[in-house]
């Protein structure tokens, strides 16, 4: 059996149009954040706006509070350890290999719940939610670990979700 694919002619633009991102292993952006460590691979700017891309350590009880996105979807892949994840009214944990989805307006969170550090990716669909690790994470400081943020810096933060349309939903202690 003989398939005939159409192909486009050489003057077609796609044969040489160029629009791919490199970024490095080395390279991105990072960042703490309530104990965690965060490197923005990819930010909206560089994406035309399609996704923000984040690479995340996770210390044991490291994870942010729950909230939920107004503007975007977030996914998250584990590339080692274990996270708990809120998922509305309930949890599941998720470990090495597994992606979890997160439609917008779902209330979530992640916690480290283990006794090592887990690391993950995670991207926001469409992207521009990454800047707000930018803006508001501390730049990290060599041979020194991400400081775990009192309540003093929680307000401050918290205050900076508006502008992402981000809502802060606590789970009940």
């Amino acid at each position: 059996m003989t398939f005939t694919i159409p192909v486009p002619d050489r003057d077609d633009p796609r044969w040489t149009r160029r629009g791919a991102v490199l970024v490095r292993s080395f390279e991105g952006i990072p960042r703490w954040g309530v104990g965690d460590t965060y490197t923005i691979k990819l930010t909206a700017g560089q994406t035309g706006g399609s996704l923000g891309f984040i690479e995340a350590s996770v210390p044991p009880g490291g994870g942010p509070d729950a909230h939920a996105h107004g503007d975007e979807d977030e996914t998250f892949y584990l590339l080692d350890g274990e996270l708990e994840f809120l998922n509305g009214d309930e949890t599941f944990t998720a470990r090495t290999g597994d992606l979890v989805f997160v439609p917008r307006g779902n209330r979530h969170r992640f916690k480290n719940t283990g006794d090592r550090t887990a690391r993950m990716v995670f991207l926001f669909t469409p992207g521009g939610f990454e800047d707000f690790f930018v803006t508001a994470g501390d730049e990290p400081r060599p041979g020194e670990e991400a400081p775990v943020w009192g309540p003093e810096r929680y307000e401050a933060i918290v205050s900076g979700f508006e502008k992402y349309h981000v809502t802060q939903l606590p789970e009940d202690k």
